[in-house]
């Protein structure tokens, strides 16, 4: 199992959007400067955060800002804006257990249910931490450095 680095860029880049609004016109390069990606990967992203309806992206080089208040939006949002992990399906399950096999013709019915709880309680405590909170931290953070 392994939620895809598109999870913490998308939250890397809601926290700059965030942080320069006031400063610096945010676009796609700025971002990626940030990130230390390719404005491609940036783009994609941001089209997904637009789609979920969590930025505003203004067309050319007018920037991205945020579509509701840091403390609307939580970590669960941002999860299911850019993971394409359908509910209840967080973990891939080998395809072929061996059927002759105890172990194999039950593992199915012995974890999925196991599996299900587990990424639910992982979805519960995502949806308790805002991105405002992610921001109260990383104001902290740069306040002592």
């Amino acid at each position: 199992m392994q939620i895809s680095s598109r999870f913490t860029i998308a939250i890397h880049v809601l926290i700059c959007i965030e942080t320069f609004k006031n400063d610096y016109k945010v676009t796609s390069d700025f971002l990626a400067s940030s990130v230390n990606v390719n404005p491609v990967v940036i783009r994609r992203l941001l089209q997904q955060l637009k789609k979920a309806g969590i930025i505003n992206v203004t067309r050319g080089s007018g920037g991205a800002d945020l579509e509701k208040n840091a403390d609307e939006i939580t970590l669960f949002d941002v999860y299911r804006a850019v993971e394409c992990v359908e509910e209840g399906e967080l973990f891939h399950f080998h395809e072929n257990p061996n059927p002759r096999c105890p172990v194999g013709k039950n593992i199915h019915a012995i974890l999925d249910l196991r599996l299900e709880q587990i990424q639910k309680a992982m979805e519960q405590e995502m949806k308790s931490i805002t991105i405002k909170d992610i921001m109260d931290d990383t104001q902290k953070q740069i306040n002592q450095s």
